[in-house]
């Protein structure tokens, strides 16, 4: 499903397109950047979005461990908690903080319907009939595409 938005690129953020009955996404990830607490406090934005979690293992790949969306509370605060091993308490969680590196990016959105839209698509990709998320039931069809700095996608 190759196209590209017409519109002004706002980095970091979500875009939409609508033909007839369907959407079309595109997703504008930040970088890549380590987990580090100072670094999330002063450089990630108090805004809602979608975001992504990975570790890096021994082989030096990077592991998906975590995808979701922030609607109230903002990427920040919630990137910051659960990359963090001190205000961790689900130990399985917890061990992974403590041995692995961890790395996130995130974009930006202000539409709640349009991220249960994008985390239905990752869904729907990641873990075939699962059932993890629901759509918001606007569109007949929902296709995505990403765009990332490190030329790094998730489906």
């Amino acid at each position: 499903m190759p196209y590209k938005m017409k519109t002004d690129k706002i980095k970091n953020k979500i875009h939409k397109r609508i033909k007839a009955n369907d959407a079309y996404f595109e997703i504008n990830w930040s970088k890549f950047k380590k987990a580090e607490k100072y670094d999330i406090n002063s450089s990630v934005p108090a805004e809602s979005g979608v975001f992504e979690l990975y570790y890096m293992d021994n082989k030096k790949r990077l592991n998906l461990m975590y995808i979701s969306r922030v609607w109230f509370g903002g990427l920040r605060s919630t990137i910051r908690k659960l990359t963090d091993p001190e205000l961790e308490f689900d130990e399985k969680w917890k061990d992974v903080l403590l041995k692995h590196d961890c790395y996130y990016r995130y974009a930006l959105s202000d539409s709640n319907k349009d991220m249960e839209d994008v985390l239905f698509y990752f869904s729907e990709v990641l873990f075939p009939g699962a059932n993890r998320c629901i759509d918001s039931d606007r569109y007949q069809n929902i296709y995505l595409i990403e765009e990332s700095p490190e030329k790094f996608n998730t489906v």
